[in-house]
């Protein structure tokens, strides 16, 4: 007989973990210990559900790599006891915190999932519970007896997708992310359907979790814009320590031709700081070369970003250099699809 599975809840914090106490109309913690008597339809699922708690929930906007790395140890300490783990984060820096995870966790081979709420799982209207509910089921799909999903994904109204390719979308929809450049894993409708062809399937299994707990914090974005002067781009490029720069550039990849800002990012990468082109447009790709006003970024060694997101970025960005590649290694690692974030 077949054990049901075994799945590990875990909040940090954000909206989803709050309900309305209606008498001082004021939001409060909701007591996770108490899940089942608030949405009895978990017990439908045929699963174990445990729950962890951080000491002090983290709003979304104190999101930081501590905090990664708490919620990465939490897995880590858990791993050998649960079939999967549905991991409860703010929504507004979701995809950041999502697509870190993805890189942090090597040898992944059971599901991560990340949800959230527009709205208190308290409140009348609320979407927390439908995003809850559908993430643990995820969380518990198995074929064969393994797990159908075994990487990080995110789950948001009716859509799980692969974590490192979303971006949040809308303060106010449900439908708040989106994943333009990769298809969603699944679809959650009348029934729940897996697009088994798109889910990263481990290549050799029972190898044991790694996790990669250092993260170099000193990268910055940094978006052109028309009218950008030298002193900004100056200012940013001399930032001391820095170490990584995500350039968001226009449509294709595109940045100005001015011989001063291709001098400032020149120098910058003799000096060792790692420039990843990534494109201003939530769907689409960097094709460095393509149009005049991309070749030079291409022969003074730019890393192109392709089709990665600008949280995908960072997050690499974060993860090689604190796993302390070599210099003539770089770019041609982080040019490579690693956890699936980017076509190659």
């Amino acid at each position: 007989m077949t054990k049901n599975p075994q799945i590990l809840l875990i909040y940090t914090g954000g909206t989803i973990g709050m309900v309305k106490d209606y008498q001082s109309n004021a939001l409060r913690a909701f007591n996770f210990e108490k899940l089942l008597d608030r949405i009895p339809e978990l017990l439908q699922l045929n699963c174990t559900i445990d729950t962890f708690s951080f000491d002090e929930p983290i709003d979304s906007s104190n999101m930081n790599t501590k905090s990664y790395v708490e919620i990465a140890e939490v897995i880590e300490k858990n791993y050998k006891n649960f079939d999967g783990f549905v991991v409860l984060t703010g929504s507004d820096t979701m995809s950041y915190t999502s697509s870190v995870l993805s890189f942090m966790l090597e040898n992944l081979e059971k599901p991560v999932v990340f949800t959230g709420s527009q709205l208190p799982i308290g409140h009348l209207r609320t979407d927390a519970k439908e995003n809850l509910i559908t993430s643990i089921e995820i969380a518990c799909s198995r074929k064969e007896g393994k797990p159908i999903i075994s990487e990080v994904c995110l789950y948001f109204e009716y859509k799980l997708y692969r974590a490192n390719r979303t971006t949040k979308i809308n303060a106010e929809r449900f439908e708040a992310f989106t994943s333009l450049n990769y298809p969603p894993l699944a679809e959650s409708g009348v029934h729940l359907d897996f697009n088994e062809e798109l889910i990263y399937t481990p290549t050799q299994t029972n190898k044991s979790l790694i996790v990669r707990k250092s993260l170099n914090e000193n990268v910055v974005v940094l978006k052109l814009f028309p009218g950008i002067t030298k002193k900004v781009v100056q200012s940013i490029l001399e930032i001391s320590d820095l170490k990584g720069v995500v350039l968001e550039t226009y449509g294709a990849g595109n940045a100005p031709t001015y011989p001063w800002f291709l001098a400032l990012l020149s120098q910058a990468i003799k000096n060792g700081i790692h420039i990843v082109n990534i494109t201003q447009c939530v769907g689409g790709s960097v094709i460095l070369g393509h149009y005049e006003t991309s070749v030079g970024l291409k022969d003074i060694g730019v890393i192109d970003g392709k089709d990665m997101t600008t949280e995908s970025a960072i997050a690499k960005l974060m993860y090689l250099l604190g796993d302390e590649i070599l210099e003539n290694d770089f770019k041609s690692i982080f040019e490579m699809p690693l956890r699936g974030e980017v076509n190659f």
